[in-house]
């Protein structure tokens, strides 16, 4: 068996590839940065280091990197070939996976299995969204192609934080993963993976992770930012800061409770298991990390103003989600593009402006007002 893995990174290597590996596939990552293709191919193995408590080390074998920006033939020859095909690149990147995948597709052996595709980001259905930019590539040719390929959408969850210096191409993640993969599309031949959990639907599990660890990571990162505190575990420490992120939790669970029925005591004990994670003092993450790229995270189906947004609709209250958008508009880092322009755009728009541009809201929204006040006190403070 063989998977081909676009996006050799951190999470590539220490999540996704790692869980490829231990279901028996052959890896081949396919990645654009040349000089982390080379340290890849230049090595034997790899050593993923699970830090905090019930931690270890495994180490990776049985695995070669390609260029696809200087070799996509090569990409597009492993495509063909291959079993199953994941990503971690971005959701904005899947665009440029796109024809890479479809290339393969077209010299797939037509008798062959279909290929299983899964995109592993931290959006909602971006398996479809990958679908769809190659379908659209495809044009009228995708007719004739559909057939040899199966799509699958996915939720995955475990931090990887910033890696230590010197590492190599190993690298450093928390004990606690989970990759749930919706199973229908693979009717009777679902891929052999021993570490993913297969759901009759997907919807509940990427919204219960998407609102809970991304908002949750997020939301410590940006009251952290404030309070001037570096680490993301330091953050929680600080009773005010936990007190803050468990409101905005609570919030988003209730929504996860009255949209998909899950159980309350179930979603408190997983808020619960969120926190601890985040409180791990072996993770060296930091609240600039974790808190970079504010607009995409302030965007209207991210973790902030997404599950508000829904939450407002229902009636349901969106308090502690509102102070955790109005933390996020103060974050304020000099090294990451998207916070810059993100305090220019405040500098620079009026509050009804940057409110519609930056978080996609309407004004007859009942989110609407809420957030166009905390952006309004944001303006003033500058």
């Amino acid at each position: 068996m063989k998977a081909v893995h676009f996006g050799a990174g951190n999470i590539g290597r220490g999540f996704v590839g790692l869980l490829l590996h231990e279901g028996g596939y052959e890896l081949v990552f396919s990645d654009v940065a040349g000089a982390l293709v080379d340290a890849i191919n230049a090595v034997d193995s790899y050593t993923v280091h699970a830090v905090g408590e019930g931690g270890g080390d495994t180490v990776v074998t049985g695995f070669r990197a390609i260029n696809s920006a200087e070799h996509p033939d090569e990409v597009a020859d492993e495509v063909a070939s291959a079993d199953v095909v994941t990503t971690a690149v971005g959701p904005t990147i899947l665009k440029f996976v796109a024809p890479l995948v479809l290339a393969g597709l077209r010299r797939r052996d037509a008798a062959s299995t279909p290929l299983q595709v899964m995109a592993c980001e931290n959006a909602i259905n971006a398996t479809d969204v990958l679908r769809d930019e190659i379908i659209a590539v495809a044009a009228d040719d995708w007719d004739a192609l559909a057939d040899r390929v199966v799509f699958a959408n996915t939720a995955v969850d475990r931090i990887v934080p910033a890696q230590p210096e010197g590492a190599g191409v190993d690298v450093t993640v928390e004990p606690f993963y989970e990759w749930a993969i919706e199973r229908p599309p693979f009717g009777d031949n679902p891929p052999h993976l021993p570490g993913a959990h297969f759901v009759p639907e997907l919807a509940p599990y990427i919204e219960r992770k998407l609102f809970t660890v991304n908002t949750g990571h997020a939301t410590t990162a940006y009251f952290g930012a404030q309070a001037g505190i570096e680490k993301i575990s330091e953050a929680l420490a600080d009773d005010a800061i936990a007190a803050r992120v468990a409101a905005a939790l609570e919030e988003t669970s209730a929504l996860l409770a009255a949209k998909h029925g899950l159980d309350p005591d179930e979603l408190a004990q997983y808020r619960a298991t969120i926190l601890n994670r985040f409180r791990n003092p072996a993770l060296p993450d930091t609240v600039w990390r974790v808190g970079r790229q504010p607009l995409r995270k302030l965007s209207r189906h991210e973790r902030f103003v997404g599950p508000a947004a829904e939450a407002a609709e229902r009636g349901l209250t969106v308090d502690g989600l509102v102070a955790a958008i109005g933390a996020a508009l103060a974050f304020d880092d000099a090294e990451d593009p998207q916070s810059v322009d993100l305090q220019r755009m405040l500098r620079e728009l009026d509050a009804d402006a940057f409110t519609a541009e930056v978080t996609g809201l309407a004004a007859p929204h009942p989110l609407y007002p809420r957030v166009r006040e905390v952006v309004d006190a944001r303006q003033a403070a500058l």
